[in-house]
């Protein structure tokens, strides 16, 4: 009984899929599913050597590694995991992976996931290889699964995250203050989202996007950041 009390629209109810362990494959990328053993030795490399380099841990909860071996260690102790359920990204072009992407805080009867763990070597940094993963990533949620919402959120710190999600075609929801601890400092996390109602137009942007010579479209003024 409501009482006339508003009430939000009806939903359907999830029927618990859930993302596979499969590799997702694009024109310049390809998501595996996360192997130490193969991936442990390329996804160092293109994330340690330098400080420059290894400024992209700074958000992170983990990393960096004082070797290859300790990497390795970590992602055994990751890759089993279904949530987060974590895939190398693996640029096609070069024939060595890139970075590392995740589907985490998955809600099969809500239809909802977030996209995290997300982080690119310099080389692949201000490529189209993150704005490819996000599109396999979503298209796997929206147009496999039949999700209705996913999510991005970050360290309110983070500028070049804050920047992709808009860019991407996230729409920011507020920040949660205090929310975590992470490295012994706090952090206040930005939260952002994606509707199965504006997946569509987001789709058909990114495929734009895609397609087009480097350089000749804005990702961001298409998706209207």
């Amino acid at each position: 009984m409501t009482e006339g009390r508003p009430v939000g629209e009806p939903a359907e109810p999830g029927d618990g899929r859930r993302p596979a362990r499969r590799p997702l494959e694009g024109r310049r990328v390809r998501l595996e599913p996360l192997e130490p053993g193969s991936h442990a030795p390329g996804l160092f490399a293109c994330s340690h050597g330098d400080p420059a380099t290894e400024v992209l841990w700074t958000y992170l909860s983990y990393g960096p590694f004082a070797g290859v071996e300790e990497m390795r260690a970590f992602l055994e102790e990751i890759a089993p995991s279904e949530d987060p359920l974590f895939f190398a990204v693996v640029d096609l072009e070069r024939g060595a992976p890139a970075g590392m992407v995740s589907f985490l805080n998955i809600a099969p009867a809500d239809r909802r996931a977030e996209l995290g763990h997300i982080w690119y070597g310099p080389a692949a940094q201000r490529t189209s290889v993150n704005t490819e993963a996000v599109r396999l990533m979503l298209g796997e949620l929206f147009d496999g699964l039949g999700y209705r919402r996913a999510e991005w959120k970050c360290d309110a710190l983070n500028a070049p995250s804050r920047a992709a999600a808009l860019r991407l075609g996230f729409t920011f929801e507020g920040v949660f203050r205090r929310h975590m601890i992470v490295k012994g400092r706090n952090r206040d996390t930005a939260w952002y989202s994606m509707l199965d109602t504006e997946w569509p137009a987001v789709r058909a942007n990114i495929d734009r996007w895609l397609a087009a010579e480097p350089g000749t479209l804005s990702l961001a003024a298409l998706n209207g950041a």
